[in-house]
């Protein structure tokens, strides 16, 4: 996802002079492309994230079209009073990118485990939120986010996710895709552990359960419509999230279902069961330990069909 996000803002700031890139002494490897090509539309403020946003919010203000760019926790959590009171507050056009969202940095620690972002950035008034899982999707959402007038926050993984789309017609900010029919339940999947959902559906059909499947590559605004749909069609919506469970992309459908009046859907949430993440490992490793994994959402599954668990 990396490289294509990068690809595609070299050829958005290639026609756009006022696209302006702003990163934190990191990503030298994957944006060198972008600095060697634009070094007049590019600034390395230096391991100092507050600042860099600070200066995000400026050049906004200012006319500029800003990405900002760090990994995990970095561009978010640690200049999150910057991002609600320089950008957010004044819907100033600043893109920020965290690259490696939920346990991709897996070996290094809760500090760099993104488990709370989405969270945090959604409850953030008019700021839009997007978590692709695939790169057409990281291509589509770079796009959109570059078009949308205010803050948005995208969420990246680091790389090797399961292509999804070979193309995607008419996508926008707010809607959710759908994969693959199916019944009885459906799996809602944000993010670069859409490939866990399509494993879960392997393992599922093999126990002659079929569910439906959908890509959330928005967060916030959350598709609505959709969820209204299969809430009426489904008896089971999951949520898959490479994230806290509380807060986040199960919260924001949750959110949705407690309004609706004739839904016949129960609901389960994949997640981070309102913990922090105290191993350390790769993250197939952790995503596994944590009740991520293909086989552990299928397990859920099967669990709550059999009236063994909800």
């Amino acid at each position: 996802m990396r490289d294509t996000f990068v690809k595609t803002l070299i050829a958005i700031a290639k026609a756009d002079k006022d696209v302006h890139l702003l990163t934190g002494d990191l990503g030298f490897g994957v944006l060198k492309p972008y600095w060697e090509q634009l070094p007049k539309q590019f600034t390395n403020v230096g391991i100092a994230e507050q600042n860099m946003t600070g200066i995000a919010a400026g050049l906004a203000l200012s006319g500029k079209k800003v990405f900002t760019y760090s990994i995990g926790n970095f561009p978010t959590l640690r200049c999150l009073e910057q991002i609600r009171n320089d950008c957010a507050y004044h819907d100033a056009d600043v893109k920020i990118v965290c690259v490696g969202g939920g346990f991709v940095y897996g070996s290094l620690g809760m500090s760099h485990h993104a488990t709370e972002d989405l969270a945090i950035m959604r409850a953030l008034p008019s700021v839009v939120v997007m978590a692709p899982g695939d790169l057409t999707e990281a291509a589509a959402c770079t796009h959109a986010i570059y078009e949308y007038p205010g803050t948005c926050y995208l969420r990246l993984g680091r790389g090797g996710e399961k292509k999804i789309h070979d193309s995607i017609s008419d996508f926008r900010i707010g809607k959710a895709l759908k994969i693959m029919e199916g019944e009885k339940v459906v799996l809602f999947s944000t993010g670069g552990i859409f490939d866990e959902a399509v494993g879960a559906i392997e393992i599922l059909g093999e126990k002659n359960i079929h569910p439906a499947l959908y890509t959330f590559p928005t967060v916030k605004p959350i598709d609505k419509e959709v969820i209204l749909e299969c809430s009426c069609n489904y008896d089971l919506i999951v949520t898959v999230e490479e994230h806290n469970i509380i807060g986040g992309f199960g919260s924001a459908v949750s959110e949705v279902l407690a309004e609706v009046a004739n839904s016949r859907a129960a609901q389960m949430k994949i997640g981070l069961n309102d913990t922090y993440s105290c191993t350390v490992g790769s993250q197939k490793y952790l995503r596994n330990e944590y009740g991520m994994s293909a086989g552990k959402i299928a397990e859920r599954v099967w669990k709550h069909l059999h009236g063994e668990s909800r």
